[in-house]
């Protein structure tokens, strides 16, 4: 008994004095404001970019993201044994999920900003950036992109058999320019025996779908294409 009591005293007497003047309450208030804080970014998220094809709606991962990164800073903010172990367990870490928008990075680094700002009480700071960081959203949103384009866009999926795809290569490039002029090539790849091509296009109205369905129905049979279609801004 007397040993468990010993491991008992020494732990706590390695935890620091500063923490705990922290107190749990203020602590849990801290938390729970960068609980909303990671809300409210991921309330941008899906608000502003959660309709893009090739997004991994990462804003699910926000609020443990916010909460963990909050009381791990508080944690280490006042030791720094502790903050430097820390360096050098996160310095082994690999993450490999690639992020396929670049939006994303931003709003994980906001997260990770908002976080902190919680975690040092810089509570002008989280003002600051949260404000900042909705007026950019809807800079972006209303001004670059609804007025500098329709915001209709789409892609063009074509899957067929390589020996197709060799004798109607020149026709299919004619008929995606001609019908999508203002498209690009994503990617072609090969996959036995099958080719897979993917054309992206932007502002087209709505009005020219069928006539576009036409032409490309000219050079391939309607079961071996796709044409996925939004509008995400005004019309």
């Amino acid at each position: 008994m007397n040993s468990v009591e010993t491991v008992l005293k020494a732990i706590a007497e390695l935890s620091d004095p500063e923490v705990e003047v922290i107190g749990p309450w203020p602590f849990l208030v801290v938390l729970l404001l960068s609980l909303a804080c990671a809300f409210f970014v991921a309330f941008l998220y899906r608000r502003f970019y959660s309709n893009r094809e090739t997004g991994t709606q990462i804003h699910r991962a926000f609020p443990l993201l916010s909460l963990s990164i909050t009381a791990i800073f508080i944690c280490i903010q006042f030791s720094l044994p502790l903050s430097l172990g820390l360096l050098g367990a996160l310095s082994i870490v690999r993450f490999r999920t690639p992020i396929k928008e670049p939006e994303e990075i931003g709003f994980l680094m906001v997260v990770i900003a908002t976080s902190l700002a919680c975690a040092t009480f810089n509570f002008v700071f989280l003002g600051v950036i949260l404000s900042l960081a909705g007026l950019a959203v809807l800079v972006q949103e209303f001004v670059f992109t609804r007025l500098g384009s329709t915001g209709r866009h789409g892609m063009v999926m074509m899957a067929l058999p390589q020996n197709d795809f060799e004798s109607r290569r020149q026709d299919l490039l004619e008929a995606l320019a001609s019908a999508l002029p203002k498209g690009r090539f994503e990617s072609v790849s090969q996959h036995d025996g099958q080719v897979v091509l993917t054309y992206s296009f932007r502002d087209l109205a709505p009005q020219r779908m069928p006539q576009v369905q036409s032409q490309l129905t000219d050079v391939i049979d309607p079961s071996h294409y796709s044409i996925s279609y939004k509008t995400t801004g005004h019309p």
